[in-house]
């Protein structure tokens, strides 16, 4: 069994108070999970309007599949025009190691 995730920092374009922060990271949180049935969370810098902490997690039988999804979600939030990507950190592990 293969676990990996990937987590994003973006920066927010237009955005002035936490509810429009919202009203930008909720939509693309259900697309992403809709879209590549993976757990996505906000997982920091939740004070700050204009930037994001983003996650995405899965679980797959082989590390092919797993890379393939992390680059498919990578590139779809890199894709976003009203999000501006300004990291990617990844990671995968084998339930054995």
């Amino acid at each position: 069994m293969w676990i990996g995730w990937i987590e994003f920092d973006v920066l927010l374009g237009d955005v002035h108070t936490l509810k429009e922060k919202r009203s930008v990271i909720r939509p693309l949180l259900a697309e992403l999970k809709r879209r590549f049935d993976v757990s996505v969370a906000e997982v920091g810098d939740h004070s700050q309007y204009r930037r994001a902490q983003l996650g995405a997690g899965l679980v797959a039988g082989d590390r092919a599949h797993l890379v393939e999804v992390l680059d498919a979600v990578e590139r779809f939030v890199a894709g976003r025009p009203e999000v501006e990507l300004l990291s990617a950190r990844r990671r995968d592990l084998h339930s054995e190691d």
